[in-house]
């Protein structure tokens, strides 16, 4: 259960930085609607990253996939990948200023993209915010079977590497369980947080262009 406060007026990167490390993220509820809501849920989605898993067919197709994973080279692509409907689901809580607040956040250095190539065309990602040790996880998409899941693989990786403490992924979702994706309270979440607050990562310090199985090697091989 999600708890909701009065639409934020205004929202700066800033004020935006502030409230991830405050354990509250802006949503809106649809593309169309201008205005942002403040989300705090009670119970909190989050990707352990010592105990993530991924199943062996899946590793092996991040070691033999013709796909090129990239970071941080093209936001715009990667938000309208994950703002675009698919089956299911019709509409989504991107809207305008979400766009242009993470823009923002991605011209500082703080928001990152983990993206999926086929030749020149962009077949998966995700986007996220950096802060610290923690990792903020806001949405992923897919045009490619297995697309986005190359792309977490990799920003497991990565932050696994890169001496992140924490993962959020918001909420718990059926596709994210299969990779150990757990529930835990709002105070558990929030200590959580705390710590890894704590602590000074490198979101690059694997190469953008590590050998896939370096970074299978990194995640562990955790396969079920």
């Amino acid at each position: 259960m999600a708890s909701r406060d009065e639409p934020a007026m205004e929202i700066t990167p800033q004020v935006l930085l502030k409230a991830y490390s405050c354990g509250i993220f802006p949503m809106a509820e649809s593309a169309n609607d201008p205005a942002l809501y403040w989300i705090e849920p009670q119970h909190r989605g989050i990707l352990p990253l010592d105990s993530a898993h991924f199943p062996r067919r899946l590793l092996r197709t991040v070691c033999t996939t013709p796909f090129v994973v990239k970071v941080d080279t093209d936001y715009e692509s990667v938000i309208d990948g994950c703002a675009a409907p698919r089956p299911g689901r019709t509409s989504t809580w991107i809207n305008k200023r979400i766009r242009s607040l993470y823009r923002e956040l991605f011209q500082m250095g703080v928001c990152h993209t983990v993206e999926v190539w086929s030749d020149n065309r962009l077949v998966g990602g995700l986007y996220g915010v950096a802060l610290k040790g923690a990792f903020f996880g806001e949405s992923m998409f897919s045009y490619e079977r297995d697309a986005s899941k190359i792309a977490l693989v990799h920003l497991v990786a990565r932050l696994i590497h890169g001496g992140f403490r924490l993962l959020d992924t918001q909420f718990v979702t059926e596709h994210l369980k299969q990779f150990g994706t757990i529930e835990v309270d709002r105070d558990a979440f929030q200590t959580r947080l705390d710590n890894a607050l704590q602590v000074s990562a490198d979101f690059y310090r694997l190469p953008a262009d590590a050998d896939p199985r370096e970074v299978v090697r990194i995640v562990g091989g955790r396969g079920g």
